[in-house]
């Protein structure tokens, strides 16, 4: 018995410490929320048997920039989405590297980091948080409205894929 706790209280001592999250909307968070979003079956194939997918304008690809306001007024975090294999899949998540934005295509997004929690939470959706002015868009609207569950998920994933909110993604 006394060798078990021993060999309990060693392992605790010198176990790993646990890899603290990176922080809302950076370049790190945004490959982790790329990875969530090839696992939601909502996004991945709504959003291709929508049609959404497709609307890339020919680049091959969809752009989603995201920033959290109150830490500037420049994204921060980047993420592209291509039709694969009859899905919407998340093909890239980091630093915003797409200079040349098309608004019939691709979005830009911006909250405060207290309303992208909330909306992760699910408090609110997508309908709500730009009525409110909550949730800072640009891009396709009419595109969007139609796609307003799949939408929702995707600012539920904000919620599900872990972030520090103490400080602001580096520029």
């Amino acid at each position: 018995m006394r060798n078990r706790v021993l060999a309990a209280l060693t392992a605790l001592v010198f176990a790993a410490p646990a890899a603290a999250a990176p922080v809302l909307m950076s370049p790190d968070w945004a490959k982790d929320a790329c990875a969530a979003w090839n696992d939601d079956p909502v996004l991945t194939d709504k959003l291709a048997e929508s049609g959404w997918a497709k609307n890339d304008k020919g680049r091959g690809f969809k752009v989603m920039q995201l920033y959290r306001s109150d830490c500037g007024d420049t994204p921060t975090a980047e993420m592209r989405i291509a039709l694969k294999d009859e899905k919407a899949m998340c093909v890239y998540g980091g630093a915003p590297e797409t200079a040349k934005l098309d608004s019939g295509a691709d979005y830009v997004m911006n909250a405060e980091t207290t309303r992208w929690i909330e909306m992760g939470r699910g408090d609110y959706g997508p309908m709500a948080a730009m009525m409110l002015r909550r949730l800072g868009f640009d891009g396709p609207r009419l595109e969007a409205m139609g796609n307003m569950g799949p939408f929702a998920s995707f600012l539920r994933l904000v919620g599900k894929v872990p972030g520090e909110t103490s400080a602001c993604p580096a520029k």
